[in-house]
């Protein structure tokens, strides 16, 4: 994992997002085959590509070291600035105040094609470097997944978008202008990307080489690309292939498992952006954002917090639960609920135990903090948190079978079977095959997919794809639930996206107004935010 991950400087050198101008026209450049032409240099290239998953320091972010977070699920139901995000750009998007112009919405783009940059050289110059061609041909088909999980991430939120296979060599501004490709044709690009990858990569790495792509994640990306795109049938198959094939992987026993520094890269985990302690700065800076400020020996910002919100509650004096969350949908027996969220810290220097109340008057409601990528080796300075951040893993499989299958034959065995595994393993009852409707199972499985995956950086996306009984989006009722009333504003004409009607602006990200204005004018604006 150190060639992937800590040739930092190697892989920032070639710039993560420049905000600069030329002074003048370029008259010339070095082309890519030029500049890599050795074994080394073919390795340092993939290794750029990975570098911008969560490449970063406390003042830059990448798409999973916080970018998504404050970028994409500041705006979901179940995770909400907290007293120390003073960023008001992000805090307006929060609430769904936020424009073409808003900062997150440029830099979550810009980050992507950086990335997507990265992957195309590598593809390109690659297969003409002289050297093991069974390395080569790895390398090419880890690049190829990287390009796949930039691309879907790209699609989902911003519906048709430019799809670059090529790095654009020319100095002409005006050749490097793409226009928007129908999302049909970036999926089918995606498709085609994941399948290559998973006909050429391995099934395990050992040594420094763990962390990078596998076969199996790319067949398990694939299993989740298909899900969004409502190829049922296609679905379950490639996620039965994974679930039934040759990579080996299941359920921690222990739910902790699948966050402690200790055991990560373990059987559960797919694919994950790798963090390390101690090593030029590259530890995971969503810790210190999740932990309450001013307690000694412990540097926390209370960045992010839970969305609190109030629903009827008959046990309350007034009737009302003003202080409801993520956090109170746990069913009792959840082992989840306390590896996901703590309520106090304990400071190293003094001992004591620190925490807030949501309100005094309400004995035992005290706020609950995140605790994912908490590392209990590092508590002094948990911006050097070790712990990794999950963008696929085994659970996610298990659940995609059984939303697909449900959706493909409605409550079968089968669905159960892989629904019950991530509910048995949480210490929860086995739901019993017959007892649902379709309609029913399916919440099971959201609601399901909604507690395992808190704070992972999932929310955002499971919000703009679920449907409801009736074929409908929940997006809209789920951010109206916990009071996020700027989505009735984003009434527009019925579009279709992934082979759904939807009619909110919000299913989309809006293209960022400066790459129209400075970067591509061939670039047209989604419906409601022009």
């Amino acid at each position: 994992m150190k060639k992937l991950k800590y040739i930092l400087a190697l892989a920032l050198s070639t710039g993560v997002v420049s905000c600069a101008k030329l002074s003048q026209t370029p008259e010339s450049f070095i082309p890519a085959e030029q500049f890599y032409k050795t074994q080394a240099d073919a390795v340092a290239a993939v290794t750029a590509a990975y570098s911008l998953l969560n490449a970063g320091s406390n003042t830059v972010q990448t798409p999973y070291n916080t970018l998504f977070n404050t970028g994409m699920n500041f705006m979901s139901d179940d995770d909400a600035p907290g007293p120390g995000a003073t960023n008001a750009d992000v805090r307006s998007q929060a609430v769904l105040g936020h424009s073409s112009s808003g900062l997150r919405i440029l830099q979550i783009w810009q980050q992507h094609y950086a990335a997507i940059k990265k992957a195309n050289i590598a593809i390109d110059t690659i297969p003409h470097i002289a050297f093991d061609p069974t390395l080569n041909k790895r390398l090419v088909a880890e690049a190829k997944f990287l390009r796949a999980l930039y691309y879907f991430n790209l699609v989902r939120l911003y519906g048709d978008v430019p799809l670059v296979l090529h790095d654009l060599t020319s100095v002409s501004l005006s050749d490097q202008q793409v226009p928007r490709t129908a999302s049909a044709m970036v999926y089918a690009q995606i498709e085609k990307d994941l399948t290559e990858a998973t006909a050429a990569l391995p099934n395990s790495y050992s040594g420094s080489d763990i962390g990078r792509a596998t076969a199996g994640a790319a067949q398990s990306l694939l299993s989740k690309v298909y899900l969004t795109e409502r190829k049922w049938q296609l679905a379950v198959t490639t996620a039965d292939g994974v679930i039934n094939g040759p990579y080996g992987y299941d359920l921690f026993a222990n739910y902790a498992d699948v966050f402690l520094p200790a055991t990560k890269n373990g059987k559960e985990h797919i694919f994950s952006a790798q963090f390390k302690s101690n090593s030029l700065g590259q530890g995971n800076n969503q810790a210190p954002r999740s932990i309450l400020s001013g307690i000694p020996g412990i540097t926390g910002s209370f960045a992010d917090q839970v969305t609190f919100y109030s629903v009827p509650d008959a046990s309350k004096s007034d009737g009302i639960d003003h202080y409801f969350s993520i956090y109170k949908l746990y069913p009792a027996g959840d082992k989840r609920k306390t590896v996901s969220f703590v309520t106090r810290f304990q400071s190293p220097t003094t001992g004591l135990y620190y925490g807030k109340l949501n309100d005094p008057k309400i004995p035992g409601d005290s706020v609950p903090f995140f605790n994912k990528y908490w590392d209990p080796g590092v508590v002094a300075n948990e911006s050097e948190s070790s712990a990794n951040v999950s963008i696929i893993r085994f659970s996610d499989v298990l659940l995609i079978d059984a939303e697909a299958e449900n959706e493909l034959n409605g409550p079968t065995a089968k669905a159960y079977a892989s629904l019950n595994r991530v509910r048995q393993r949480a210490g929860l009852s086995a739901l019993v095959l017959g007892t649902q409707t379709q309609d029913q199972l399916r919440q099971e499985i959201y609601l399901e997919r909604r507690l395992e995956f808190i704070f992972e950086y999932q929310r955002w996306f499971d919000l703009i794809r679920e449907r409801d009984g009736n074929d409908n989006g929940i997006l809209e009722a789920s951010l109206l639930k916990v009071g996020k009333t700027n989505v009735s504003k984003g009434t527009i004409s019925p579009i279709i996206i992934n082979g759904k009607t939807v009619s909110n602006k919000f299913y989309l990200f809006p293209i960022p107004q400066q790459e129209i204005d400075n970067s591509n004018g061939k670039l047209t604006q989604n419906p409601g935010w022009q």
